[in-house]
């Protein structure tokens, strides 16, 4: 595995192969401002959190058990990223913990809104009673350079939690859900692309970048060791729900009582939906924003990613411990 980079360093080994040449005519000509936060990432407003942080809330949208006694804590586990992984349905099923206390909207605190203070933010979570975690989920967190310092400033023994999918499938649903809010915006083609006669990727776009994940990882282990990062596949999500639950509960140190008993497969949709076992209503499926169909993609474009992801995917796994099998994902295909 590379080694980790100093506190003092902006960039390691990763961000170093960022401006090597892969392979001929593939080059990443990405500028050293390309890392920057990319504003469409969460639709989280700040009309949400001021409803979720207003006097007798129940924390933007917690769980109705929620208790209206309790206190207000920062913090214990956050869901850190990434974007277009898996993080909302990840949340909502840790939600089903009597345990477990989440703020329902993404609060942007260390990456939007830490200038309005550590209070603010304690304001905007659920009350807890003692012996119960509190949680919150903003995927921007993973890629911005300053959240990891801020939030090792609050918590040192922070857990924090990655939901990580197949970079190149993580890319085209990133687009997918902006191209359904902009309908008029460029094809996925043209945007991956500083060059497409020459395969010169375009990692300074956003919905390429994020899927860099040994780059981003790199800044969060200067400040937290892997045994307090929990890496959860969004592709497990899907197909083994239970089991990533299980791995998430047993990180958190809580009991397993999120289970297989809780899951229902919604055919349509394609993804698990969320049900209370003792419950006899209905599953709850994640919204009509979840789930949307793809785009039609030019499989050299699909082919050129793998090749560019592929290097990144390799040093990730070098990382983390963790195979996610993406390259294996993909030869099935």
């Amino acid at each position: 595995a590379p080694a980790r980079a100093s506190n003092g360093s902006r960039e390691g080994a990763a961000g170093t192969w960022l401006r090597t040449q892969l392979a001929p005519g593939e080059v990443i000509t990405a500028q050293s401002g390309a890392f920057e936060r990319d504003p469409q990432e969460s639709s989280t407003t700040d009309e949400e959190l001021n409803r979720a942080g207003s006097p007798g809330s129940r924390g933007g949208g917690s769980s109705s058990t929620t208790p209206d006694y309790g206190e207000k804590r920062l913090p214990q586990a956050l869901i850190i990223g990434v974007k277009k992984g898996g993080t909302r349905a990840l949340l909502e099923a840790i939600r089903a913990h009597p345990d477990v206390r989440a703020v329902g909207t993404e609060p942007h605190f260390f990456d939007r809104n830490y200038e309005k203070g550590l209070e603010w933010y304690r304001n905007v979570m659920p009350k807890t009673l003692d012996g119960q975690i509190t949680m919150e989920k903003t995927p921007s967190y993973f890629v911005t350079n300053e959240a990891p310092r801020r939030i090792h400033s609050m918590a040192k023994d922070a857990k924090l939690i990655v939901v990580v999918r197949n970079p190149v499938t993580r890319a085209i649903s990133d687009y997918t859900q902006t191209l359904s809010k902009k309908p008029e915006i460029p094809t996925f083609e043209v945007l991956a692309f500083k060059n497409r006669t020459l395969g010169l990727i375009d990692a300074s776009w956003s919905a390429i970048r994020i899927g860099i994940y040994a780059l981003h990882l790199e800044n969060w282990l200067q400040y937290f060791p892997l045994s307090q990062i929990l890496f959860v596949s969004g592709e497990r999500l899907i197909t083994d729900p239970a089991g990533e639950m299980a791995k998430v509960q047993d990180f958190l140190g809580l009991k397993r009582i999120v289970t297989e008993k809780h899951f229902y497969f919604n055919k349509t949709k394609g993804f698990p939906c969320l049900k209370k076992p003792e419950d006899s209503s209905a599953p709850r499926c994640l919204g009509k924003s979840k789930g949307r169909t793809h785009p039609k993609i030019d499989p050299d474009v699909i082919h050129r990613l793998r090749k560019f992801y592929k290097p990144f995917n390799v040093m990730f796994y070098q990382m983390t411990g963790q195979d996610f099998q993406w390259e294996q994902e993909e030869s099935d295909k």
